[in-house]
């Protein structure tokens, strides 16, 4: 990879989900950025996010991100937080609803949601949320509680119910996200839309701190931190610029080993006094990792401040490398580096192993009647071993592609395949 490319893993932009718009294309091709969020509250269903995730996917070429894969993340809780909707998503819950269930049912039903993101092409959930909102304030939390977005009102309920959702994700081979550390459950106001929210509760010791801990144990690959200001911690920045809660408490502290990922920096009115290039620098330089930035125009101004400093400073240099390699090593760990398939459009062996690894056969590189009773059953139409224009245009339809009336495989269908078994594998 080049210093630009290395540089560009440690962003995540934002693009609606009902389209790739030309700042995020921009961002991926000019500037090596390396991942995706998708944002908005589309109503579609999943096909054309199976078709938005492969065209997502076919941009990571070897001269925009040295052909590594884009991490692509959404922010999936559940309740008035779930981007991805209409059929193929389940209407999930507020977490304060999942909190009621037992753990066994909410882990269960975590496995289904998580399926239906990953089988969208989605790689990353940004939930689940793991901050304790006291029951007495919770109507006056305006980003956390009066959303009903978190598990319960004690730690306990948090931790064991944030957990089971976490290995049920976990469980359908998708990354997620602890959030918002070190809490956002005793603040007044909203980092998004408030700039100074401060924290006069949480120390280093709170139980608020309990269910992260947890999380941080049981393995989650990413967190996600807070933008307001813990005054009983470091009461002069904001947690996302804090070495003290990122390097100190988060990684030195709870043991994380893992990506550390900012809240948006792109739009929250919480980091609006800083420019968007130093935002960036801060929070690398506090122990960060993957910079989130809704806002795609503030893009260039990131990446070139973050360039300017490394290029200057040698501490702020190896700090990026490091950055760079939990990414990378994370990518690793959740499969994103493995082989990947050519888009020739050819239905051959290689694409046929991986349709079958993929639909859970046995892996012949053949296309026997069992591969197609199993790929008819995933799409949706009569499942009887036999291909035809019906089995056809369901696909095209599962791959959120027009339909062509073709009567057997073509290969504008099958390089569509191609591009879709990439996001699965």
């Amino acid at each position: 990879m080049s210093n630009a490319q290395r540089i560009g893993q440690l962003f995540m932009v934002g693009t609606p989900a009902t389209g790739l718009s030309a700042a995020a294309a921009t961002a991926i091709g000019t500037y090596h950025v390396g991942n995706v969020i998708l944002t908005g509250r589309p109503t579609a269903g999943a096909a054309p996010i199976r078709a938005l995730t492969a065209r997502l996917d076919r941009l990571a070429t070897g001269t925009a991100t040295a052909s590594v894969p884009l991490w692509i993340s959404t922010d999936q809780e559940g309740g008035y937080v779930q981007v991805l909707q209409g059929s193929g998503f389940s209407r999930m819950p507020t977490a304060l609803t999942m909190g009621t269930w037992s753990t066994t049912t909410l882990t269960s039903s975590a496995r289904t949601w998580g399926r239906q993101l990953r089988r969208s092409g989605v790689d990353m959930n940004l939930a689940p949320v793991m901050d304790t909102v006291p029951a007495a304030t919770a109507s006056s939390n305006p980003p956390i509680g009066y959303w009903q977005r978190e598990f319960g009102h004690t730690p306990s309920v948090v931790t064991t119910k944030g957990d089971a959702f976490l290995s049920g994700e976990r469980s359908a081979d998708l990354a997620m996200t602890a959030k918002h550390f070190p809490g956002l459950g005793y603040v007044t106001a909203n980092t998004d839309t408030t700039a100074g929210v401060k924290d006069y509760v949480t120390t280093t010791t709170s139980g608020s701190i309990t269910p992260f801990r947890s999380a941080v144990a049981d393995g989650v690959p990413v967190v996600m931190m807070s933008s307001a200001i813990y005054t009983k911690i470091d009461g002069s920045r904001p947690a996302v610029f804090s070495p003290t809660v990122v390097t100190g408490l988060l990684r030195n502290t709870l043991g994380f080993r893992g990506v550390v990922v900012s809240d948006d920096l792109g739009n929250a009115k919480a980091v609006a006094a800083w420019s968007a290039g130093e935002r960036a620098v801060r929070f690398i330089n506090a122990g960060g990792d993957e910079v989130l930035t809704v806002n795609a125009s503030t893009i260039p101004a990131m990446v070139a401040a973050v360039k300017a400093r490394a290029a200057t400073d040698s501490a702020f240099r190896a700090k990026v490398a490091a950055a760079v390699m939990r990414i990378l090593t994370a990518k690793a760990a959740e499969g994103l580096l493995g082989a990947r398939l050519s888009l020739d459009g050819s239905l051959g062996p290689r694409t046929i192993s991986a349709l079958q690894r993929w639909l859970g056969v046995t892996v012949t590189g053949a296309l026997n009647p069992t591969t197609i009773r199993a790929l008819q059953t995933r799409i949706g139409t009569t499942a009887d071993g036999l291909w035809g224009p019906a089995s056809m245009r369901a696909l095209q339809l599962y791959l959120g592609i027009a339909t062509d009336g073709a009567r057997t495989w073509n290969s504008r269908t099958v390089t569509q395949l191609q591009g879709y078994l990439n996001t699965q594998l």
